[in-house]
């Protein structure tokens, strides 16, 4: 088996195998999007939301406690250029926040 291919254990629900069209073929889409690589992307992780008049934002002081719109545990929002693209959990890696992915958002599957 090569190292592109999935064993059949590794797909998830509603995936479907793809047919091994050759290492060439993967070589080829490679070298199509290397135009690209070097094209800025802007990453954010949504942690939650909430909403608040003026007055109530106003009133925030060092030490207030912003209470957010979701609950320990849930998963976090990946966004890529202001599209949601993910779900994840934080992570820590030395001493630095990070994210997780666990879940991969597909087209039109974008309920925020």
């Amino acid at each position: 088996m090569s190292d592109h291919e999935l064993k059949l254990e590794e797909l998830g629900p509603g995936d479907q195998a793809l047919p091994d069209f050759g290492h060439e073929v993967e070589e080829k889409a490679a070298s199509d999007l290397a135009p690209v690589f070097d094209v800025p992307v802007s990453i954010s992780a949504v942690l939650g939301r909430a909403q608040m008049s003026v007055a109530q934002l106003l009133q925030l002081s060092s030490g207030s406690v912003l209470e957010l719109d979701r609950k320990v545990g849930e998963a976090i929002d990946i966004y890529v250029n202001n599209r949601l693209v993910a779900r994840g959990e934080v992570v820590i890696v030395d001493e630095r926040l990070g994210v997780t992915m666990t879940e991969i958002i597909k087209d039109g599957d974008t309920q925020a």
